[in-house]
């Protein structure tokens, strides 16, 4: 019996962006911009820092492991009950603790080819047959997702809106999609973009369908600027909740995490600035695209998927603007190789952005 198993040997782990430091080491820059992996240009709240300042005399206890304050005030503020939120490292570590809690030998998965890469990995890692079903339009075909329910169906998952596409699945799509769903498959909808895409009209909000079968994620990492601590939601019926927490890691996340999180919550006027930010920077982006003729997609989260004509195109451009100090993300490992993901970033860094793909293009 091999030691380890096949689906692990072929899997291919997750390659984050080049992180800074990387970038200044191996080509000797001084001034380098990150435009990779979707972080909150602002950084963290004020409070959030002054949290995990106060928390660090304490540093040598362990958390909560229940995390009881935080899971109290997300509680509150969507009027909730706590029996009925998780809290994981990232919304990828409830997704783990979900894959571990509730599949079974025979059970099967489906999801979009080419969406968020670390769903796929943690999908391939379960050993179970997954249906990965194409997109359609740079979005998820959720009709497509229907024809491949079957009686082996335990896990859908959806990332809405998509990274890396940026696009979403509407009210309406969702409403006929879910009367196609058994009670008995569990609909993971991960909402890591939640804070961005909320003011779009017809987003199902999925707090307001309060279906029993449907776990929503959330995260901190993105408009709260707090991906460096590692810190997720989820929000589910309090059986599905009560199990994850039997299962989840102990002590996670950490008390730092917890700290930073419950005052980044308290802070709206920091959240309010950041969601300005990003509204202000994608208008001018675009229209810059626009002068440039740089294809893109229509987006409702704080990046910019552009398409290039060729994978060699794709590459080239995030080469050259490698060269120029700005690390952009080619798509190529999430199944899109003639695509380009930007973060939006600062006024400063948007302008950067746009004046050397002007000198390049």
């Amino acid at each position: 019996m091999p030691l380890v198993p096949s689906y692990i040997k072929k899997l291919n782990s997750y390659k984050p962006g080049k992180p800074i430091s990387e970038v200044e080491r191996e080509l000797g820059l001084k001034e380098v911009i990150k435009l990779a992996s979707n972080e909150n240009p602002l950084g963290p709240s004020p409070k959030a820092k002054k949290a995990i300042q106060d928390c660090l005399i304490d540093i040598h206890r362990y958390p909560d492991a229940s995390g009881h304050a935080l899971r109290e005030k997300l509680a509150k503020m969507f009027n909730i009950k706590i029996s009925n939120v998780v809290l994981g490292s990232g919304s990828e570590g409830i997704m783990s603790t979900i894959m571990r809690t509730f599949l079974l030998n025979d059970d099967e998965i489906i999801s979009s080819s080419n969406s968020f890469i670390g769903f796929k990995v943690l999908a391939n890692a379960s050993g179970r047959k997954i249906h990965w079903v194409p997109m359609k339009d740079h979005r998820y075909d959720l009709l497509r997702l229907v024809d491949h329910i079957n009686d082996y169906t335990k896990i859908i998952y959806i990332a809405n809106p998509d990274n890396p596409m940026g696009t979403y699945v509407t009210k309406e799509e969702f409403d006929a999609f879910y009367k196609h769903v058994p009670e008995r498959v569990l609909i993971i909808l991960d909402e890591a973009y939640f804070e961005y895409a909320n003011h779009s009209e017809d987003y199902p909000d999925s707090m307001t369908y309060r279906y029993d079968n449907v776990i929503t994620l959330r995260s901190f990492s993105k408009a709260y600027g707090l991906g460096g601590v590692r810190i997720g939601y989820g929000f589910a019926h309090s059986d599905l909740i009560s199990n994850l927490m039997k299962v989840k890691v102990p002590f996670e996340p950490s008390s730092l995490a917890q700290a930073a999180a419950f005052s980044a919550l308290d802070d709206k006027d920091f959240l309010s600035k950041s969601l300005l930010l990003n509204r202000d920077g994608f208008e001018f982006l675009t229209k810059q695209f626009q002068k440039l003729k740089v294809k893109y997609i229509d987006s409702v989260t704080n990046f910019i998927t552009t398409r290039w004509d060729s994978t060699e195109q794709a590459i080239l451009i995030t080469q050259r603007l490698l060269e120029h100090g700005i690390i952009v993300r080619h798509l190529a490992s999430f199944g899109w190789p003639n695509y380009v993901r930007i973060s939006i970033g600062l006024k400063e860094e948007n302008q950067k952005l746009i004046n050397c793909m002007n000198k390049i293009l």
